[in-house]
């Protein structure tokens, strides 16, 4: 029996464990963290990413645990509609996507690996080509290593040296809300250089996101920071910022990767923010991620065929991603008009029609 070490426990490393166990190799994961666990934030998953899950067996139970999102498009910050999504166009043609719970999202994947293949609060400390890990417990071997250690990678240093991730320009903050009255519309809000987005979970409570032009490395005093930017924007906006708890507040600074020359050596595979670690501005970082595992299992390991097949789809995503964040995160007034109005007269069938290269993806 084939053995995979894969380094990291998060929703790109378990997903791959997953695959690769369901296709019968026997699966090690190394995670630096004391528990598996999540953030508390929401995750959309679109179509391609259901249907490589669909592969691996947990589609179903993914959508079971979701609430279908049907984000209503993009405002200014008075409440006035720059863009509206045709949903019933991108459900008939590509199928909408569903948010829910990372936590949910980990568990369902969690479940479906071996509890004896969990190792938590193991430092991984380097990765060799000959399929060796040595770590803060001693060593492991295998037929295959797949790094899933996020944009930090120690692995990827084995593939391609030192990586020095580049800050996007922006900061994030997230947090999920129980709402004290119904929501109405959901989406996102875009203004000068900042950015607020609403999403419904399965369990009533809302999801909320927001980012701004920051120098790297800023910290925010959180809750109070968004209450300030965001507070005078349009209903629901500050009555979420109101239902909000301090300590639900989540900051992180937004990075990427330059593009790699490759995902391999030897035996060794690099998926999700390891490999192309990319803006969330597509929603697709978890999605690549989850294609990546279920692409690696079906090559049965060929670390070849893989980065054949991956890399330049993720690079792609990861470039329409970047170029979509620049956009949205405008500042200068007049380019800030100017990208509004032509918003405003984009038809929705173009829209619709540019997520295709995205979302028109099978396993």
């Amino acid at each position: 029996m084939s053995k995979v070490i894969v380094v990291g426990g998060g929703i790109g490393g378990l997903a791959a464990a997953a695959a690769l166990h369901q296709r019968g190799w026997d699966v090690e994961v190394l995670e630096q963290a004391a528990e598996l666990a999540e953030v508390g934030a929401g995750i959309s998953l679109w179509s391609n990413a259901l249907r490589a899950l669909d592969v691996i067996g947990l589609g179903e139970r993914v959508r079971a645990r979701a609430v279908t999102e049907v984000a209503g498009g993009i405002r200014n910050s008075k409440g006035e509609w720059l863009s509206r999504a045709d949903v019933a166009a991108i459900r008939d043609r590509y199928g909408l996507p569903v948010l829910l719970h990372r936590a949910d999202l980990l568990e369902i994947l969690r479940a479906a690996v071996p509890e004896s293949a969990l190792r938590t609060g193991v430092t991984v400390r380097a990765a060799h080509p000959d399929g060796t890990v040595t770590h803060s417990a001693g060593t492991s071997a295998g037929n295959l290593i797949v790094g899933a250690d996020g944009v930090r990678s120690v692995v990827r240093r084995a593939v391609c040296g030192e990586i020095t991730p580049r800050y996007a320009g922006y900061t994030a903050w997230r947090m999920v809300v129980t709402p004290t009255a119904p929501v109405g519309e959901l989406g996102e809000t875009w203004g000068r250089g900042e950015r607020f987005g609403i999403a419904a979970l399965a369990d009533g409570r809302v999801y909320c996101f927001a980012t701004a032009n920051l120098p790297a490395g800023t910290r925010t005093e959180g809750l109070a920071e968004l209450r300030r930017r965001f507070g005078a924007w349009h209903d629901p906006i500050p009555a979420l910022l109101d239902a909000a708890a301090p300590a639900a507040v989540l900051q992180h600074d937004i990075y990427t990767l330059p593009p790699l020359k490759t995902f391999v050596a030897e035996r060794i595979a690099l998926l999700g923010d390891a490999a192309h670690a990319m803006t969330p501005n597509l929603g697709q970082g978890a999605c690549q991620a989850i294609e990546d595992a279920v692409v690696l299992a079906r090559s049965e390991g060929d670390p070849a065929r893989y980065d054949r097949l991956r890399r330049p789809r993720a690079q792609l995503i990861a470039r329409r991603s970047d170029r979509i964040g620049a956009v949205a995160q405008l500042s200068w007034p007049p380019a800030v008009a100017a990208r509004d109005a032509v918003l405003r007269l984009t038809p929705a069938s173009a829209q619709v029609k540019a997520l295709g290269s995205v979302l028109d993806w099978t396993p």
